[in-house]
């Protein structure tokens, strides 16, 4: 696949994922659950607020009143989410100028360092997928313990896994696919490409050196 091609797709991946990672932080569907005695309601857990949501299609939130008072799953999560933003729209900034369609930096080292700036940006978006991926994989793994705990009743509602953390798999994927992608496609092209003009000049002067060469024999 061609390197611009490459850069393209990797960069589009990269904001669809960063887009992925900021609607899981904000969506209230972490885990929800459901009970027996109220069938008619659910409740949804999220990071920033709980909320309960009724058949009939109505939905109340409320957010949590202390930050000292929240568990330190929930901490660590907003933690490790807002990381994950912080560090993809840094991976996004830097990687935008050294697109091969983007003309800029080319003062300042040319071909090297928008180079960088593309591997630096795919780097920083691999690390914002990990980053992304660390807090809704142990949410997750806390539902799956407490939903198989033998110790706690069957008649006890057990939280489940909710669209946020789905949303927040396919995000934190795609941001570590988009960051190979743009390593690739910096590692693909080695060469320098150079002006056709800089070219002619290097054959030319090459030509005139040979042949004032045998003048000096």
């Amino acid at each position: 696949m061609d390197t611009c091609a490459l850069e393209l797709l990797g960069m589009l991946l990269y904001v669809g994922a960063w887009l992925c990672a900021l609607a899981t932080t904000l969506l209230p569907q972490w885990l929800t659950m459901s009970t027996a005695l109220l069938p008619v309601e659910s409740y949804e857990l999220g990071l920033w607020e709980t909320c309960v949501v009724q058949d009939v299609g109505g939905m109340e939130c409320r957010a949590y009143d202390s930050l000292l008072g929240l568990s330190r799953d929930l901490k660590l999560a907003r933690i490790f989410m807002c990381a994950s933003l912080a560090v993809g729209l840094l991976g996004i900034l830097v990687a935008t100028p050294g697109l091969y369609l983007i003309k800029s930096c080319k003062q300042h080292g040319g071909y090297r360092t928008k180079r960088t700036l593309t591997i630096t940006g795919g780097v920083l978006g691999v690390v914002s997928g990990l980053l992304c991926l660390i807090p809704v994989s142990y949410m997750a793994h806390i539902a799956v313990m407490h939903f198989f705990d033998d110790t706690v009743p069957d008649v006890v509602p057990r939280w489940e896994f909710g669209d946020a953390l789905f949303c927040g798999w396919a995000g934190g994927f795609l941001l570590i696919v988009a960051g190979l992608l743009l390593v690739t496609s910096c590692l693909c092209s080695q060469v320098e490409p150079q002006p056709v003009l800089q070219r002619r000049y290097q054959v030319m002067s090459t030509d005139v050196s040979f042949r004032k060469r045998p003048e000096y024999v």
